[in-house]
């Protein structure tokens, strides 16, 4: 292989990677959600799941979304936590981009639960991209997210 078709193959490989990849800019799901004080708590029924593996995000992150994010949280903070959670009878995992450009996950298999929860203890002002996964990329489950200040259940 000469070393230009080497470049040409390399340049492919790595647009086909970053294609592949969670993209917090992209047009949500199921939509945007601007609160200052959560109606508690905020309830938006989607469909987990996706074809994007996001274990690449760290610790935490088992299991598959889709590129965009399902929901995109538009808050202001106050002086309460942010819990953000996912609810289904399937195994499912949440990862937030948070407006910083942090980003956390949780499968809660651990817990024994398929309703894992990332809980904000001082959270920040500004837009978090969420996902809602599962544990096999072709899978598609009934999931509803709740986005709550009050304690966790």
């Amino acid at each position: 292989m000469t070393m230009h078709a080497f470049a040409i193959t390399l340049a492919a490989l790595a647009a086909a990677t970053a294609a592949a990849a969670q993209d917090p800019n992209a047009t949500p799901n199921y939509g945007t959600v601007r609160l200052h004080g959560v109606p508690d708590p905020h309830v938006v029924d989607l469909r987990s799941g996706g074809l994007v593996e996001a274990s690449r995000l760290g610790d935490g992150c088992a299991g598959y979304v889709s590129n965009a994010p399902d929901v995109r949280l538009t808050y202001h903070a106050g002086s309460l936590p942010l819990t953000v959670r996912a609810v289904s009878d399937a195994v499912t995992m949440v990862l937030v981009n948070a407006p910083d450009g942090s980003w956390h996950c949780n499968d809660d298999a651990a817990a024994g639960t398929n309703n894992p929860a990332i809980r904000f203890t001082s959270p920040q002002s500004g837009r978090y991209e969420i996902w809602v996964g599962t544990r096999a990329g072709s899978e598609t489950h009934p999931a509803r997210l709740e986005i709550s200040e009050l304690d966790e259940r």
